[in-house]
């Protein structure tokens, strides 16, 4: 073993070799790090020019947010008991609830206060560090429901059992009334608490929460009761929204404006309407965004080159919902094709882990995050190229957004440490397997006839030997 010529510690390729956990995880989430440093970095030009700073100021702060990051990662990775996280997720849905309630209602209490920004609900300031509530949601969810299937899988809600001997509360004993109380609700209430700040992160939110339960074990046909329920909510809420004027959802008619009216219309009316116009005006700063995007995934191609970015001083947002369109237009489209191939990676990897692990609650909570982090990936880059309307979903640790960033971390974390109990598995499993053919007597003996007729064949003949006297 090659050892360190200062202090005769064993080397980095030592730390590699005996680093836990899944080793392919490692390295996409520390090269998708390397990666945002980078982007971030060369497209935020128009964030300094916006802020008074420089983008090298920027740049270290997401150096440090990296850092964090990184240690937080650490920090989950050396938990090593699955139960740890198990009684932990049980919590999550409470506290999801809290953080969207302290946001609705707009609280503020001493340093922590709820922030509006452009004109939505979804920032609590602690201590002036700015936490996005929908990204902390997520994670938090996703580990509840992996908790929340796990005791459903095996009777293990304690309190719907005690109050189930009960004859008031006799229902709850009833397994229906325990999915509809620990896993359909609390998905609604989340995102209806979700959709008074953004409609499109509801949609998307409740949407990977459902997939989690599903690959949980909860089967499809089970859905049919959740997904009429969910028409009926979603009506209520439009009548809810109609009633107090918009009020209640401010986002939602937008949402469906999004939806209803693309590119293809406002491009109508900026042919029709004078240029220079109000209503051009309007009609351009509502494609402006995503035309800039499609300009710049057509000018990528082989890629501009590292700087050489001009969308990035147009799109304001270009660092967080159009970077798969930044990294194209500087890198091209084989800079794209590995951005593709990291999250694929990620998916076909968490689909390994999962199948490898012994315990319920783990293959639910690191499919749900895999689906969560490769889901809100894909649906950014078919934002990015025009396939669907603008949802905010930012690329998974890549994007600028500090509490995104952090969020995601802990979800790697945790994926990387119930990882360790899937690597040993599958390490166990190569170890004591049997090879693909046992030489055993009767294949010892066909191996050896195989050997003799080869003999034969290799005799020389009449014909040989007579060349042979001949010379």
């Amino acid at each position: 073993m090659a050892k360190d010529n200062n202090n005769g510690n064993p080397g980095f390729w030592h730390f590699v070799d005996n680093l836990q956990g899944d080793k392919v995880v490692w390295m996409i989430v520390l090269l998708l790090i390397l990666i945002s440093i980078v982007a971030v970095f060369s497209s935020t030009p128009l964030l300094a020019i916006q802020q008074h700073t420089t983008r090298m100021a920027i740049v270290r702060e997401q150096m440090i947010i990296a850092a964090l990051g990184l240690g937080l990662i650490i920090l989950c990775y050396n938990i090593k008991s699955i139960g740890f996280f198990r009684m932990v997720s049980q919590f999550g849905f409470i506290f999801s609830l809290f953080l969207l309630a302290f946001l609705a209602g707009h609280q503020h209490w001493g340093p922590i206060r709820a922030v509006k920004i452009n004109e939505a609900w979804r920032i609590i300031s602690v201590f002036g560090f700015q936490v996005h509530v929908f990204e902390v949601v997520k994670i938090a969810m996703v580990m509840y429901l992996a908790w929340a299937v796990n005791a459903y899988k095996s009777d293990g809600f304690m309190i719907a059992n005690m109050l189930g001997k009960t004859r008031r509360f006799s229902f709850m004993s009833k397994q229906i009334w325990k999915k509809i109380l620990y896993l359909y609700m609390p998905i609604f209430l989340v995102g209806i608490g979700i959709m008074v700040g953004s409609t499109s992160s509801a949609i998307f939110i409740v949407g990977i929460l459902f997939i989690t339960i599903i690959i949980g074990g909860i089967s499809i046909r089970e859905m049919i009761i959740p997904f009429f329920a969910g028409i009926i909510i979603l009506a209520g809420c439009f009548g809810i929204n109609k009633k107090t004027g918009g009020k209640a959802f401010p986002h939602l008619a937008s949402s469906v404006n999004r939806i209803s009216k693309n590119t293809e219309y406002y491009m109508a009316i900026i042919k029709k309407v004078p240029r220079g116009s109000v209503e051009f005006r309007n009609a351009f700063d509502k494609i402006q965004q995503p035309a800039s995007a499609k300009i710049a995934i057509h000018e990528g191609k082989f890629g501009k080159g590292p700087g050489k970015s001009t969308q990035r001083y147009i799109v304001p947002v270009m660092f967080e919902d159009y970077m798969f369109s930044f990294i194209i237009e500087e890198y091209g489209i084989f800079g794209g094709i590995a951005i593709i191939i990291l999250y694929g990676s990620l998916l076909a990897r968490g689909s390994i882990i999962a199948r490898n692990c012994e315990n319920h609650f783990a293959k639910t909570a690191v499919a749900g995050l895999i689906i969560l982090i490769s889901g809100q990936a894909m649906m950014h880059m078919f934002i990015n190229v025009d396939l669907g309307p603008l949802t905010g979903q930012t690329l998974p640790m890549i994007s600028h957004g500090n509490s995104s960033f952090l969020a995601f971390s802990i979800a790697f974390g945790i994926i990387l440490s119930i990882s360790r109990m899937a690597s040993e598995k599958i390490k166990k499993e190569s170890e004591t397997a049997k090879p693909l053919i046992e030489q055993d007597d009767e294949i010892k003996a066909g191996l050896e006839d195989l050997d003799d007729f080869e003999e034969d064949m290799n005799l020389p003949g009449e014909g040989d030997r007579h060349m042979e006297n001949n010379i």
